[in-house]
């Protein structure tokens, strides 16, 4: 590997943007991604002004056979934009948006957050599926499915996609829809960062809003057993317009609980009913009159509110590490599963999510996407998280490890790949099933060399992946 202390002078003639090597100003900030666990130092940061910049960059790291890594929102648990000696393609002064609310179209540059293309979407009372936290990328969440608040009355992310702009590991760049290159467009709806840079998405928009009736409820962990074992019957049934989050951790600090239940065991639910809001209070009302809670704050509000409310849980710089599980059921053993994990926290600020699976999301055939199947049923993630002053992160990721193994033998093998972290070929191979062929097909295809290696999960026939 050759050294990029200095660059090309092409590059540095055509290069747009900003080109940052160790040492100079605003490297330190732009290596740093979302998960301060993560310590590395890449070669070259190309901070891309456009898609012509991501080919000069690409192929500039190419001729020199230097690896690449590809950041958007830089929120990977894993650190996949960033790695040691490498060249970060880094999109995020691409921030381009642009609505038509007479067609319902989106169109969104690579390094867009989702609180940026919320706030575009939702100037015309528009929106599309996507992102719990608003500022993760655009990137991640549409290449490896997309869960958000909508799904189950709008489907995943990758069902609102309509075409990717995509610069492939040749340096060229390429559109990719339904109309143009199918094979590579259904990978690319699940298949994360395999087969090339992504610097534009289109995507449907549905009418959302501006108000919503959601917010959070919270019972003291005591009582999650009853609410669970109602929530495993409702949520099926729910109808689409009302998405359901779990929350198992310490109680935040928030008003509406009041300070003595403050770090105290519980169960929250996060309630966005997108549809009436008369008749999102007829079905929610069930839920609310479960046992006591110990606080809730269900109410009419904007949906970006609702879209930004646990961006508190996920700071930039905390030290994190995740796992999930898919489980068709939430069997009582489950549910006391989901009781210990919190009880057994090693840290204050871990917790464990869970998505409610079903509606339209699920009413997709499995073979129309890359993201796999899509039964009914929930999605469980175990978080652990901590400052990076708390030396025992081994300890806060072995509690992460402990109880996602003790959930194995529930879930039929299944997870998906959004939520992927170090689990290796196996857990790539559990989150596709029957498509992983498939997508190791495209990789042949193009990415052979794996080029994309630093930021895919899929290799090449014969090679292995990081």
């Amino acid at each position: 590997m050759t050294s990029l202390i200095t660059t090309s002078e092409y590059l540095q003639t055509h290069f747009r943007g900003a080109l940052l090597r160790p040492g100079e100003e605003g490297y330190e900030h732009a290596r740093r991604t979302w998960n301060g666990a993560i310590d590395r130092r890449p070669s070259l940061i190309a901070r891309c002004a456009g898609a012509d910049d991501v080919q000069r960059a690409l192929r500039f790291a190419r001729e020199h056979e230097e690896p690449v890594t590809v950041r958007g929102g830089g929120h990977s648990v894993a650190g996949h934009a960033v790695a040691d000696g490498a060249v970060m393609i880094d999109l995020s002064l691409m921030k381009a948006v642009t609505v038509d609310p007479a067609t319902r179209v989106a169109r969104a540059a690579g390094g867009v957050l989702w609180s940026e293309l919320d706030l575009a979407t939702q100037r015309h009372g528009l929106a599309t599926t996507g992102g719990t936290v608003s500022h993760v990328g655009i990137g991640g969440v549409t290449l490896g499915g997309g869960f958000g608040h909508l799904m189950r009355r709008h489907g995943l992310t990758v069902d609102n996609l309509r075409a990717v702009e995509l610069v492939t590991a040749d340096g060229e760049r390429r559109r990719v829809d339904a109309g143009h290159e199918p094979e590579l467009f259904w990978g690319l709806r699940g298949g994360g960062g395999n087969f090339g840079i992504a610097t534009a998405f289109e995507y449907d928009l549905h009418p959302v809003g501006p108000l919503v009736l959601g917010g959070p409820i919270y019972w003291p962990l005591a009582q999650a057993p009853r609410v669970l074992r109602f929530l495993r019957e409702f949520a099926p049934e729910a109808p689409d317009e009302l998405g359901m989050m779990l929350m198992a951790h310490r109680a935040p600090p928030l008003p509406f609980l009041g300070v003595e239940h403050y770090g105290a065991p519980a169960l929250g639910l996060l309630l966005v009913w997108s549809g009436d809001l008369a008749e999102g209070e007829r079905v929610i009302a069930p839920l609310r009159a479960l046992g006591t809670p110990l606080g809730e704050l269900v109410r009419p509000v904007p949906y970006r509110a609702l879209q930004s409310l646990i961006d508190g849980s996920a700071p930039h710089g905390t030290h994190a590490y995740w796992r999930s599980h898919r489980v068709p059921v939430l069997s009582d053993a489950v549910i006391d599963l989901i009781v210990a994990s919190v009880e057994s926290q090693t840290s204050p600020f871990s917790l464990l999510h869970g998505w409610a699976i079903g509606g339209a999301a699920s009413r997709v055939a499995p073979d129309a996407t890359a993201v796999g199947a899509r039964e009914v049923g929930f999605e469980l993630q175990l978080i652990a998280a901590w400052p990076g002053t708390d030396p025992q992160g081994e300890r806060h990721r072995a509690w992460v490890r402990d109880g996602w193994e003790a959930l194995r033998e529930h879930t039929g093998g299944r997870q998906y790949a959004t939520f992927l972290s170090d689990e290796g070929l196996p857990g790539v191979r559990a989150a596709y099933g029957e498509h992983f062929a498939r997508l190791v097909a495209l990789k042949d295809a193009y990415d052979p060399s794996n080029v994309f290696s630093c930021n895919a999960n899929i290799p090449p026939s014969g090679g292995g992946i990081r």
